[in-house]
């Protein structure tokens, strides 16, 4: 029934598919390119009845209002530190706000009994046989899977070799993001305080967890950029560039860029794929239809694995069948919450004076803001979830 399934990818969506596919009696086996889980990012959030139904059936409900952040609330200033707008903490948090990547490690310690992970690996090769797929590997043996799942993200590596490459499938929306630790020597507080100039957001908040610690979130917009994406310091020098020369405590953040040990730096893209699955090889979250922020990726992704592994089981392992049925329940929904991506850049970072103003004005605004609330919320509740796993395992009980 193919049951043998490699997962590219151990952030959100390969360890949610690895869970539900290990419930089902699936074989997964969870690759991952890092050494280790990744730390830092920044926090995810979760909103609507459809995420919180997927958390709830997971049994992650507790285990997630254990360590979430209560929400960020934002607060932008002017060079003087004088608040111009203030956004509650529900705006960007949803109603369960977790880092990143105590997310990830939830995720990773309640898959790990079903499934079998490997870092510090990845795919060099796919080569699809009559009854699965041969897989090279970087530093392991070749193997052979029943079905291959991209779960790497928007730069999957798998769509790559299984479909094409990047180019054909990521769109640039204009804006670059960066994020990244340091000590707490502002006096930060809780949630976000981030001071705009066109085109520009620098920002930077109080760990929830540890307030002598904080994270900084830059954003800018740019054309596409060329650089190693392996390349810290070359990353680094591109978000120096980008805000030399700005006031407020942007001098202080970017002294922390250069002594800080780990750097998130990437476009807001948008990830289009026509189809999701090719032959036996599927794509799953980001690397079928990301957006890099804003675009409820994480609940997508979420939402997305337990479809699929639903597919999957309900399908007894016909691949076809099971890809057709998950590509068609979800990608309405999935491209309804990535449209979200779109404007991201735009909100954080207006490209004008005027431009800065008007979202200021705008989202002072209560009932502005609460219709912006609730739409959000629609707009991730929009699909209809396969039946209660119990009736979808292959033995036709809960495991």
């Amino acid at each position: 029934m193919n049951k043998n399934v490699l997962i590219s990818g151990a952030s959100i969506a390969g360890p949610a598919l690895a869970f539900w596919l290990g419930r089902f009696g699936f074989e997964p086996t969870v690759l991952e390119l890092a050494p280790a889980l990744r730390q830092g990012g920044q926090a995810v959030d979760f909103r609507g009845e459809t995420h919180l139904t997927v958390l709830e059936r997971m049994g992650l409900l507790p285990a997630l209002r254990d360590i979430q952040t209560g929400g960020s609330p934002m607060r932008f200033v002017d060079e003087r530190g004088r608040t111009l707008l203030r956004l509650p903490a529900e705006f960007a948090g949803g109603e369960i706000e977790v880092p990143r990547a105590d997310l990830a490690g939830v995720l990773y310690e309640h898959s790990l009994p079903r499934a079998e992970y490997v870092f510090g690996d990845s795919v060099t090769g796919l080569t699809e046989t009559p009854s699965g797929v041969r897989v090279d590997f970087r530093r392991g043996a070749s193997r052979d899977f029943d079905l291959v799942i991209g779960a790497d993200g928007l730069h999957s590596n798998v769509r790559r070799l299984a479909f094409g490459p990047e180019e054909d499938y990521v769109s640039h929306l204009g804006y670059y993001a960066a994020t990244w630790r340091l000590p707490n020597e502002l006096g930060l507080e809780k949630g976000s305080v981030g001071y705009n100039v066109p085109g520009r957001l620098a920002s930077a908040g109080a760990d929830h967890r540890d307030p002598a610690r904080a994270g900084a979130f830059f954003a800018f917009a740019s054309p596409e950029l060329s650089y190693d994406r392996h390349d810290l310091d070359r990353q680094k020098q591109l978000i120096d560039n980008a805000f030399s020369g700005l006031g407020w405590e942007v001098p202080h953040l970017l002294a922390s860029l250069h002594q800080a040990p780990d750097l998130y730096f990437d476009s807001i893209s948008r990830a289009d794929v026509d189809t999701w699955s090719t032959g036996r090889v599927c794509l799953v979250g980001d690397a079928a239809c990301g957006a890099t922020i804003g675009g409820m990726g994480s609940g997508t992704a979420v939402v997305a694995a337990y479809v699929l592994a639903c597919e999957l089981a309900r399908a007894r392992g016909d691949h076809r069948t099971a890809f057709t049925r998950y590509e068609s329940r979800l990608r309405k929904y999935a491209k309804g919450c990535q449209a979200g991506g779109e404007r991201t850049g735009k909100f954080l970072a207006p490209g004008t004076a005027a431009g800065l103003r008007l979202r200021n004005t705008l989202l002072s605004r209560p009932l502005l803001l609460n219709g912006m609330l609730k739409l959000g919320e629609r707009v991730s509740s929009t699909v209809t979830l396969p039946d209660h796993p119990a009736d979808l395992s292959p033995t036709g009980r809960w495991p």
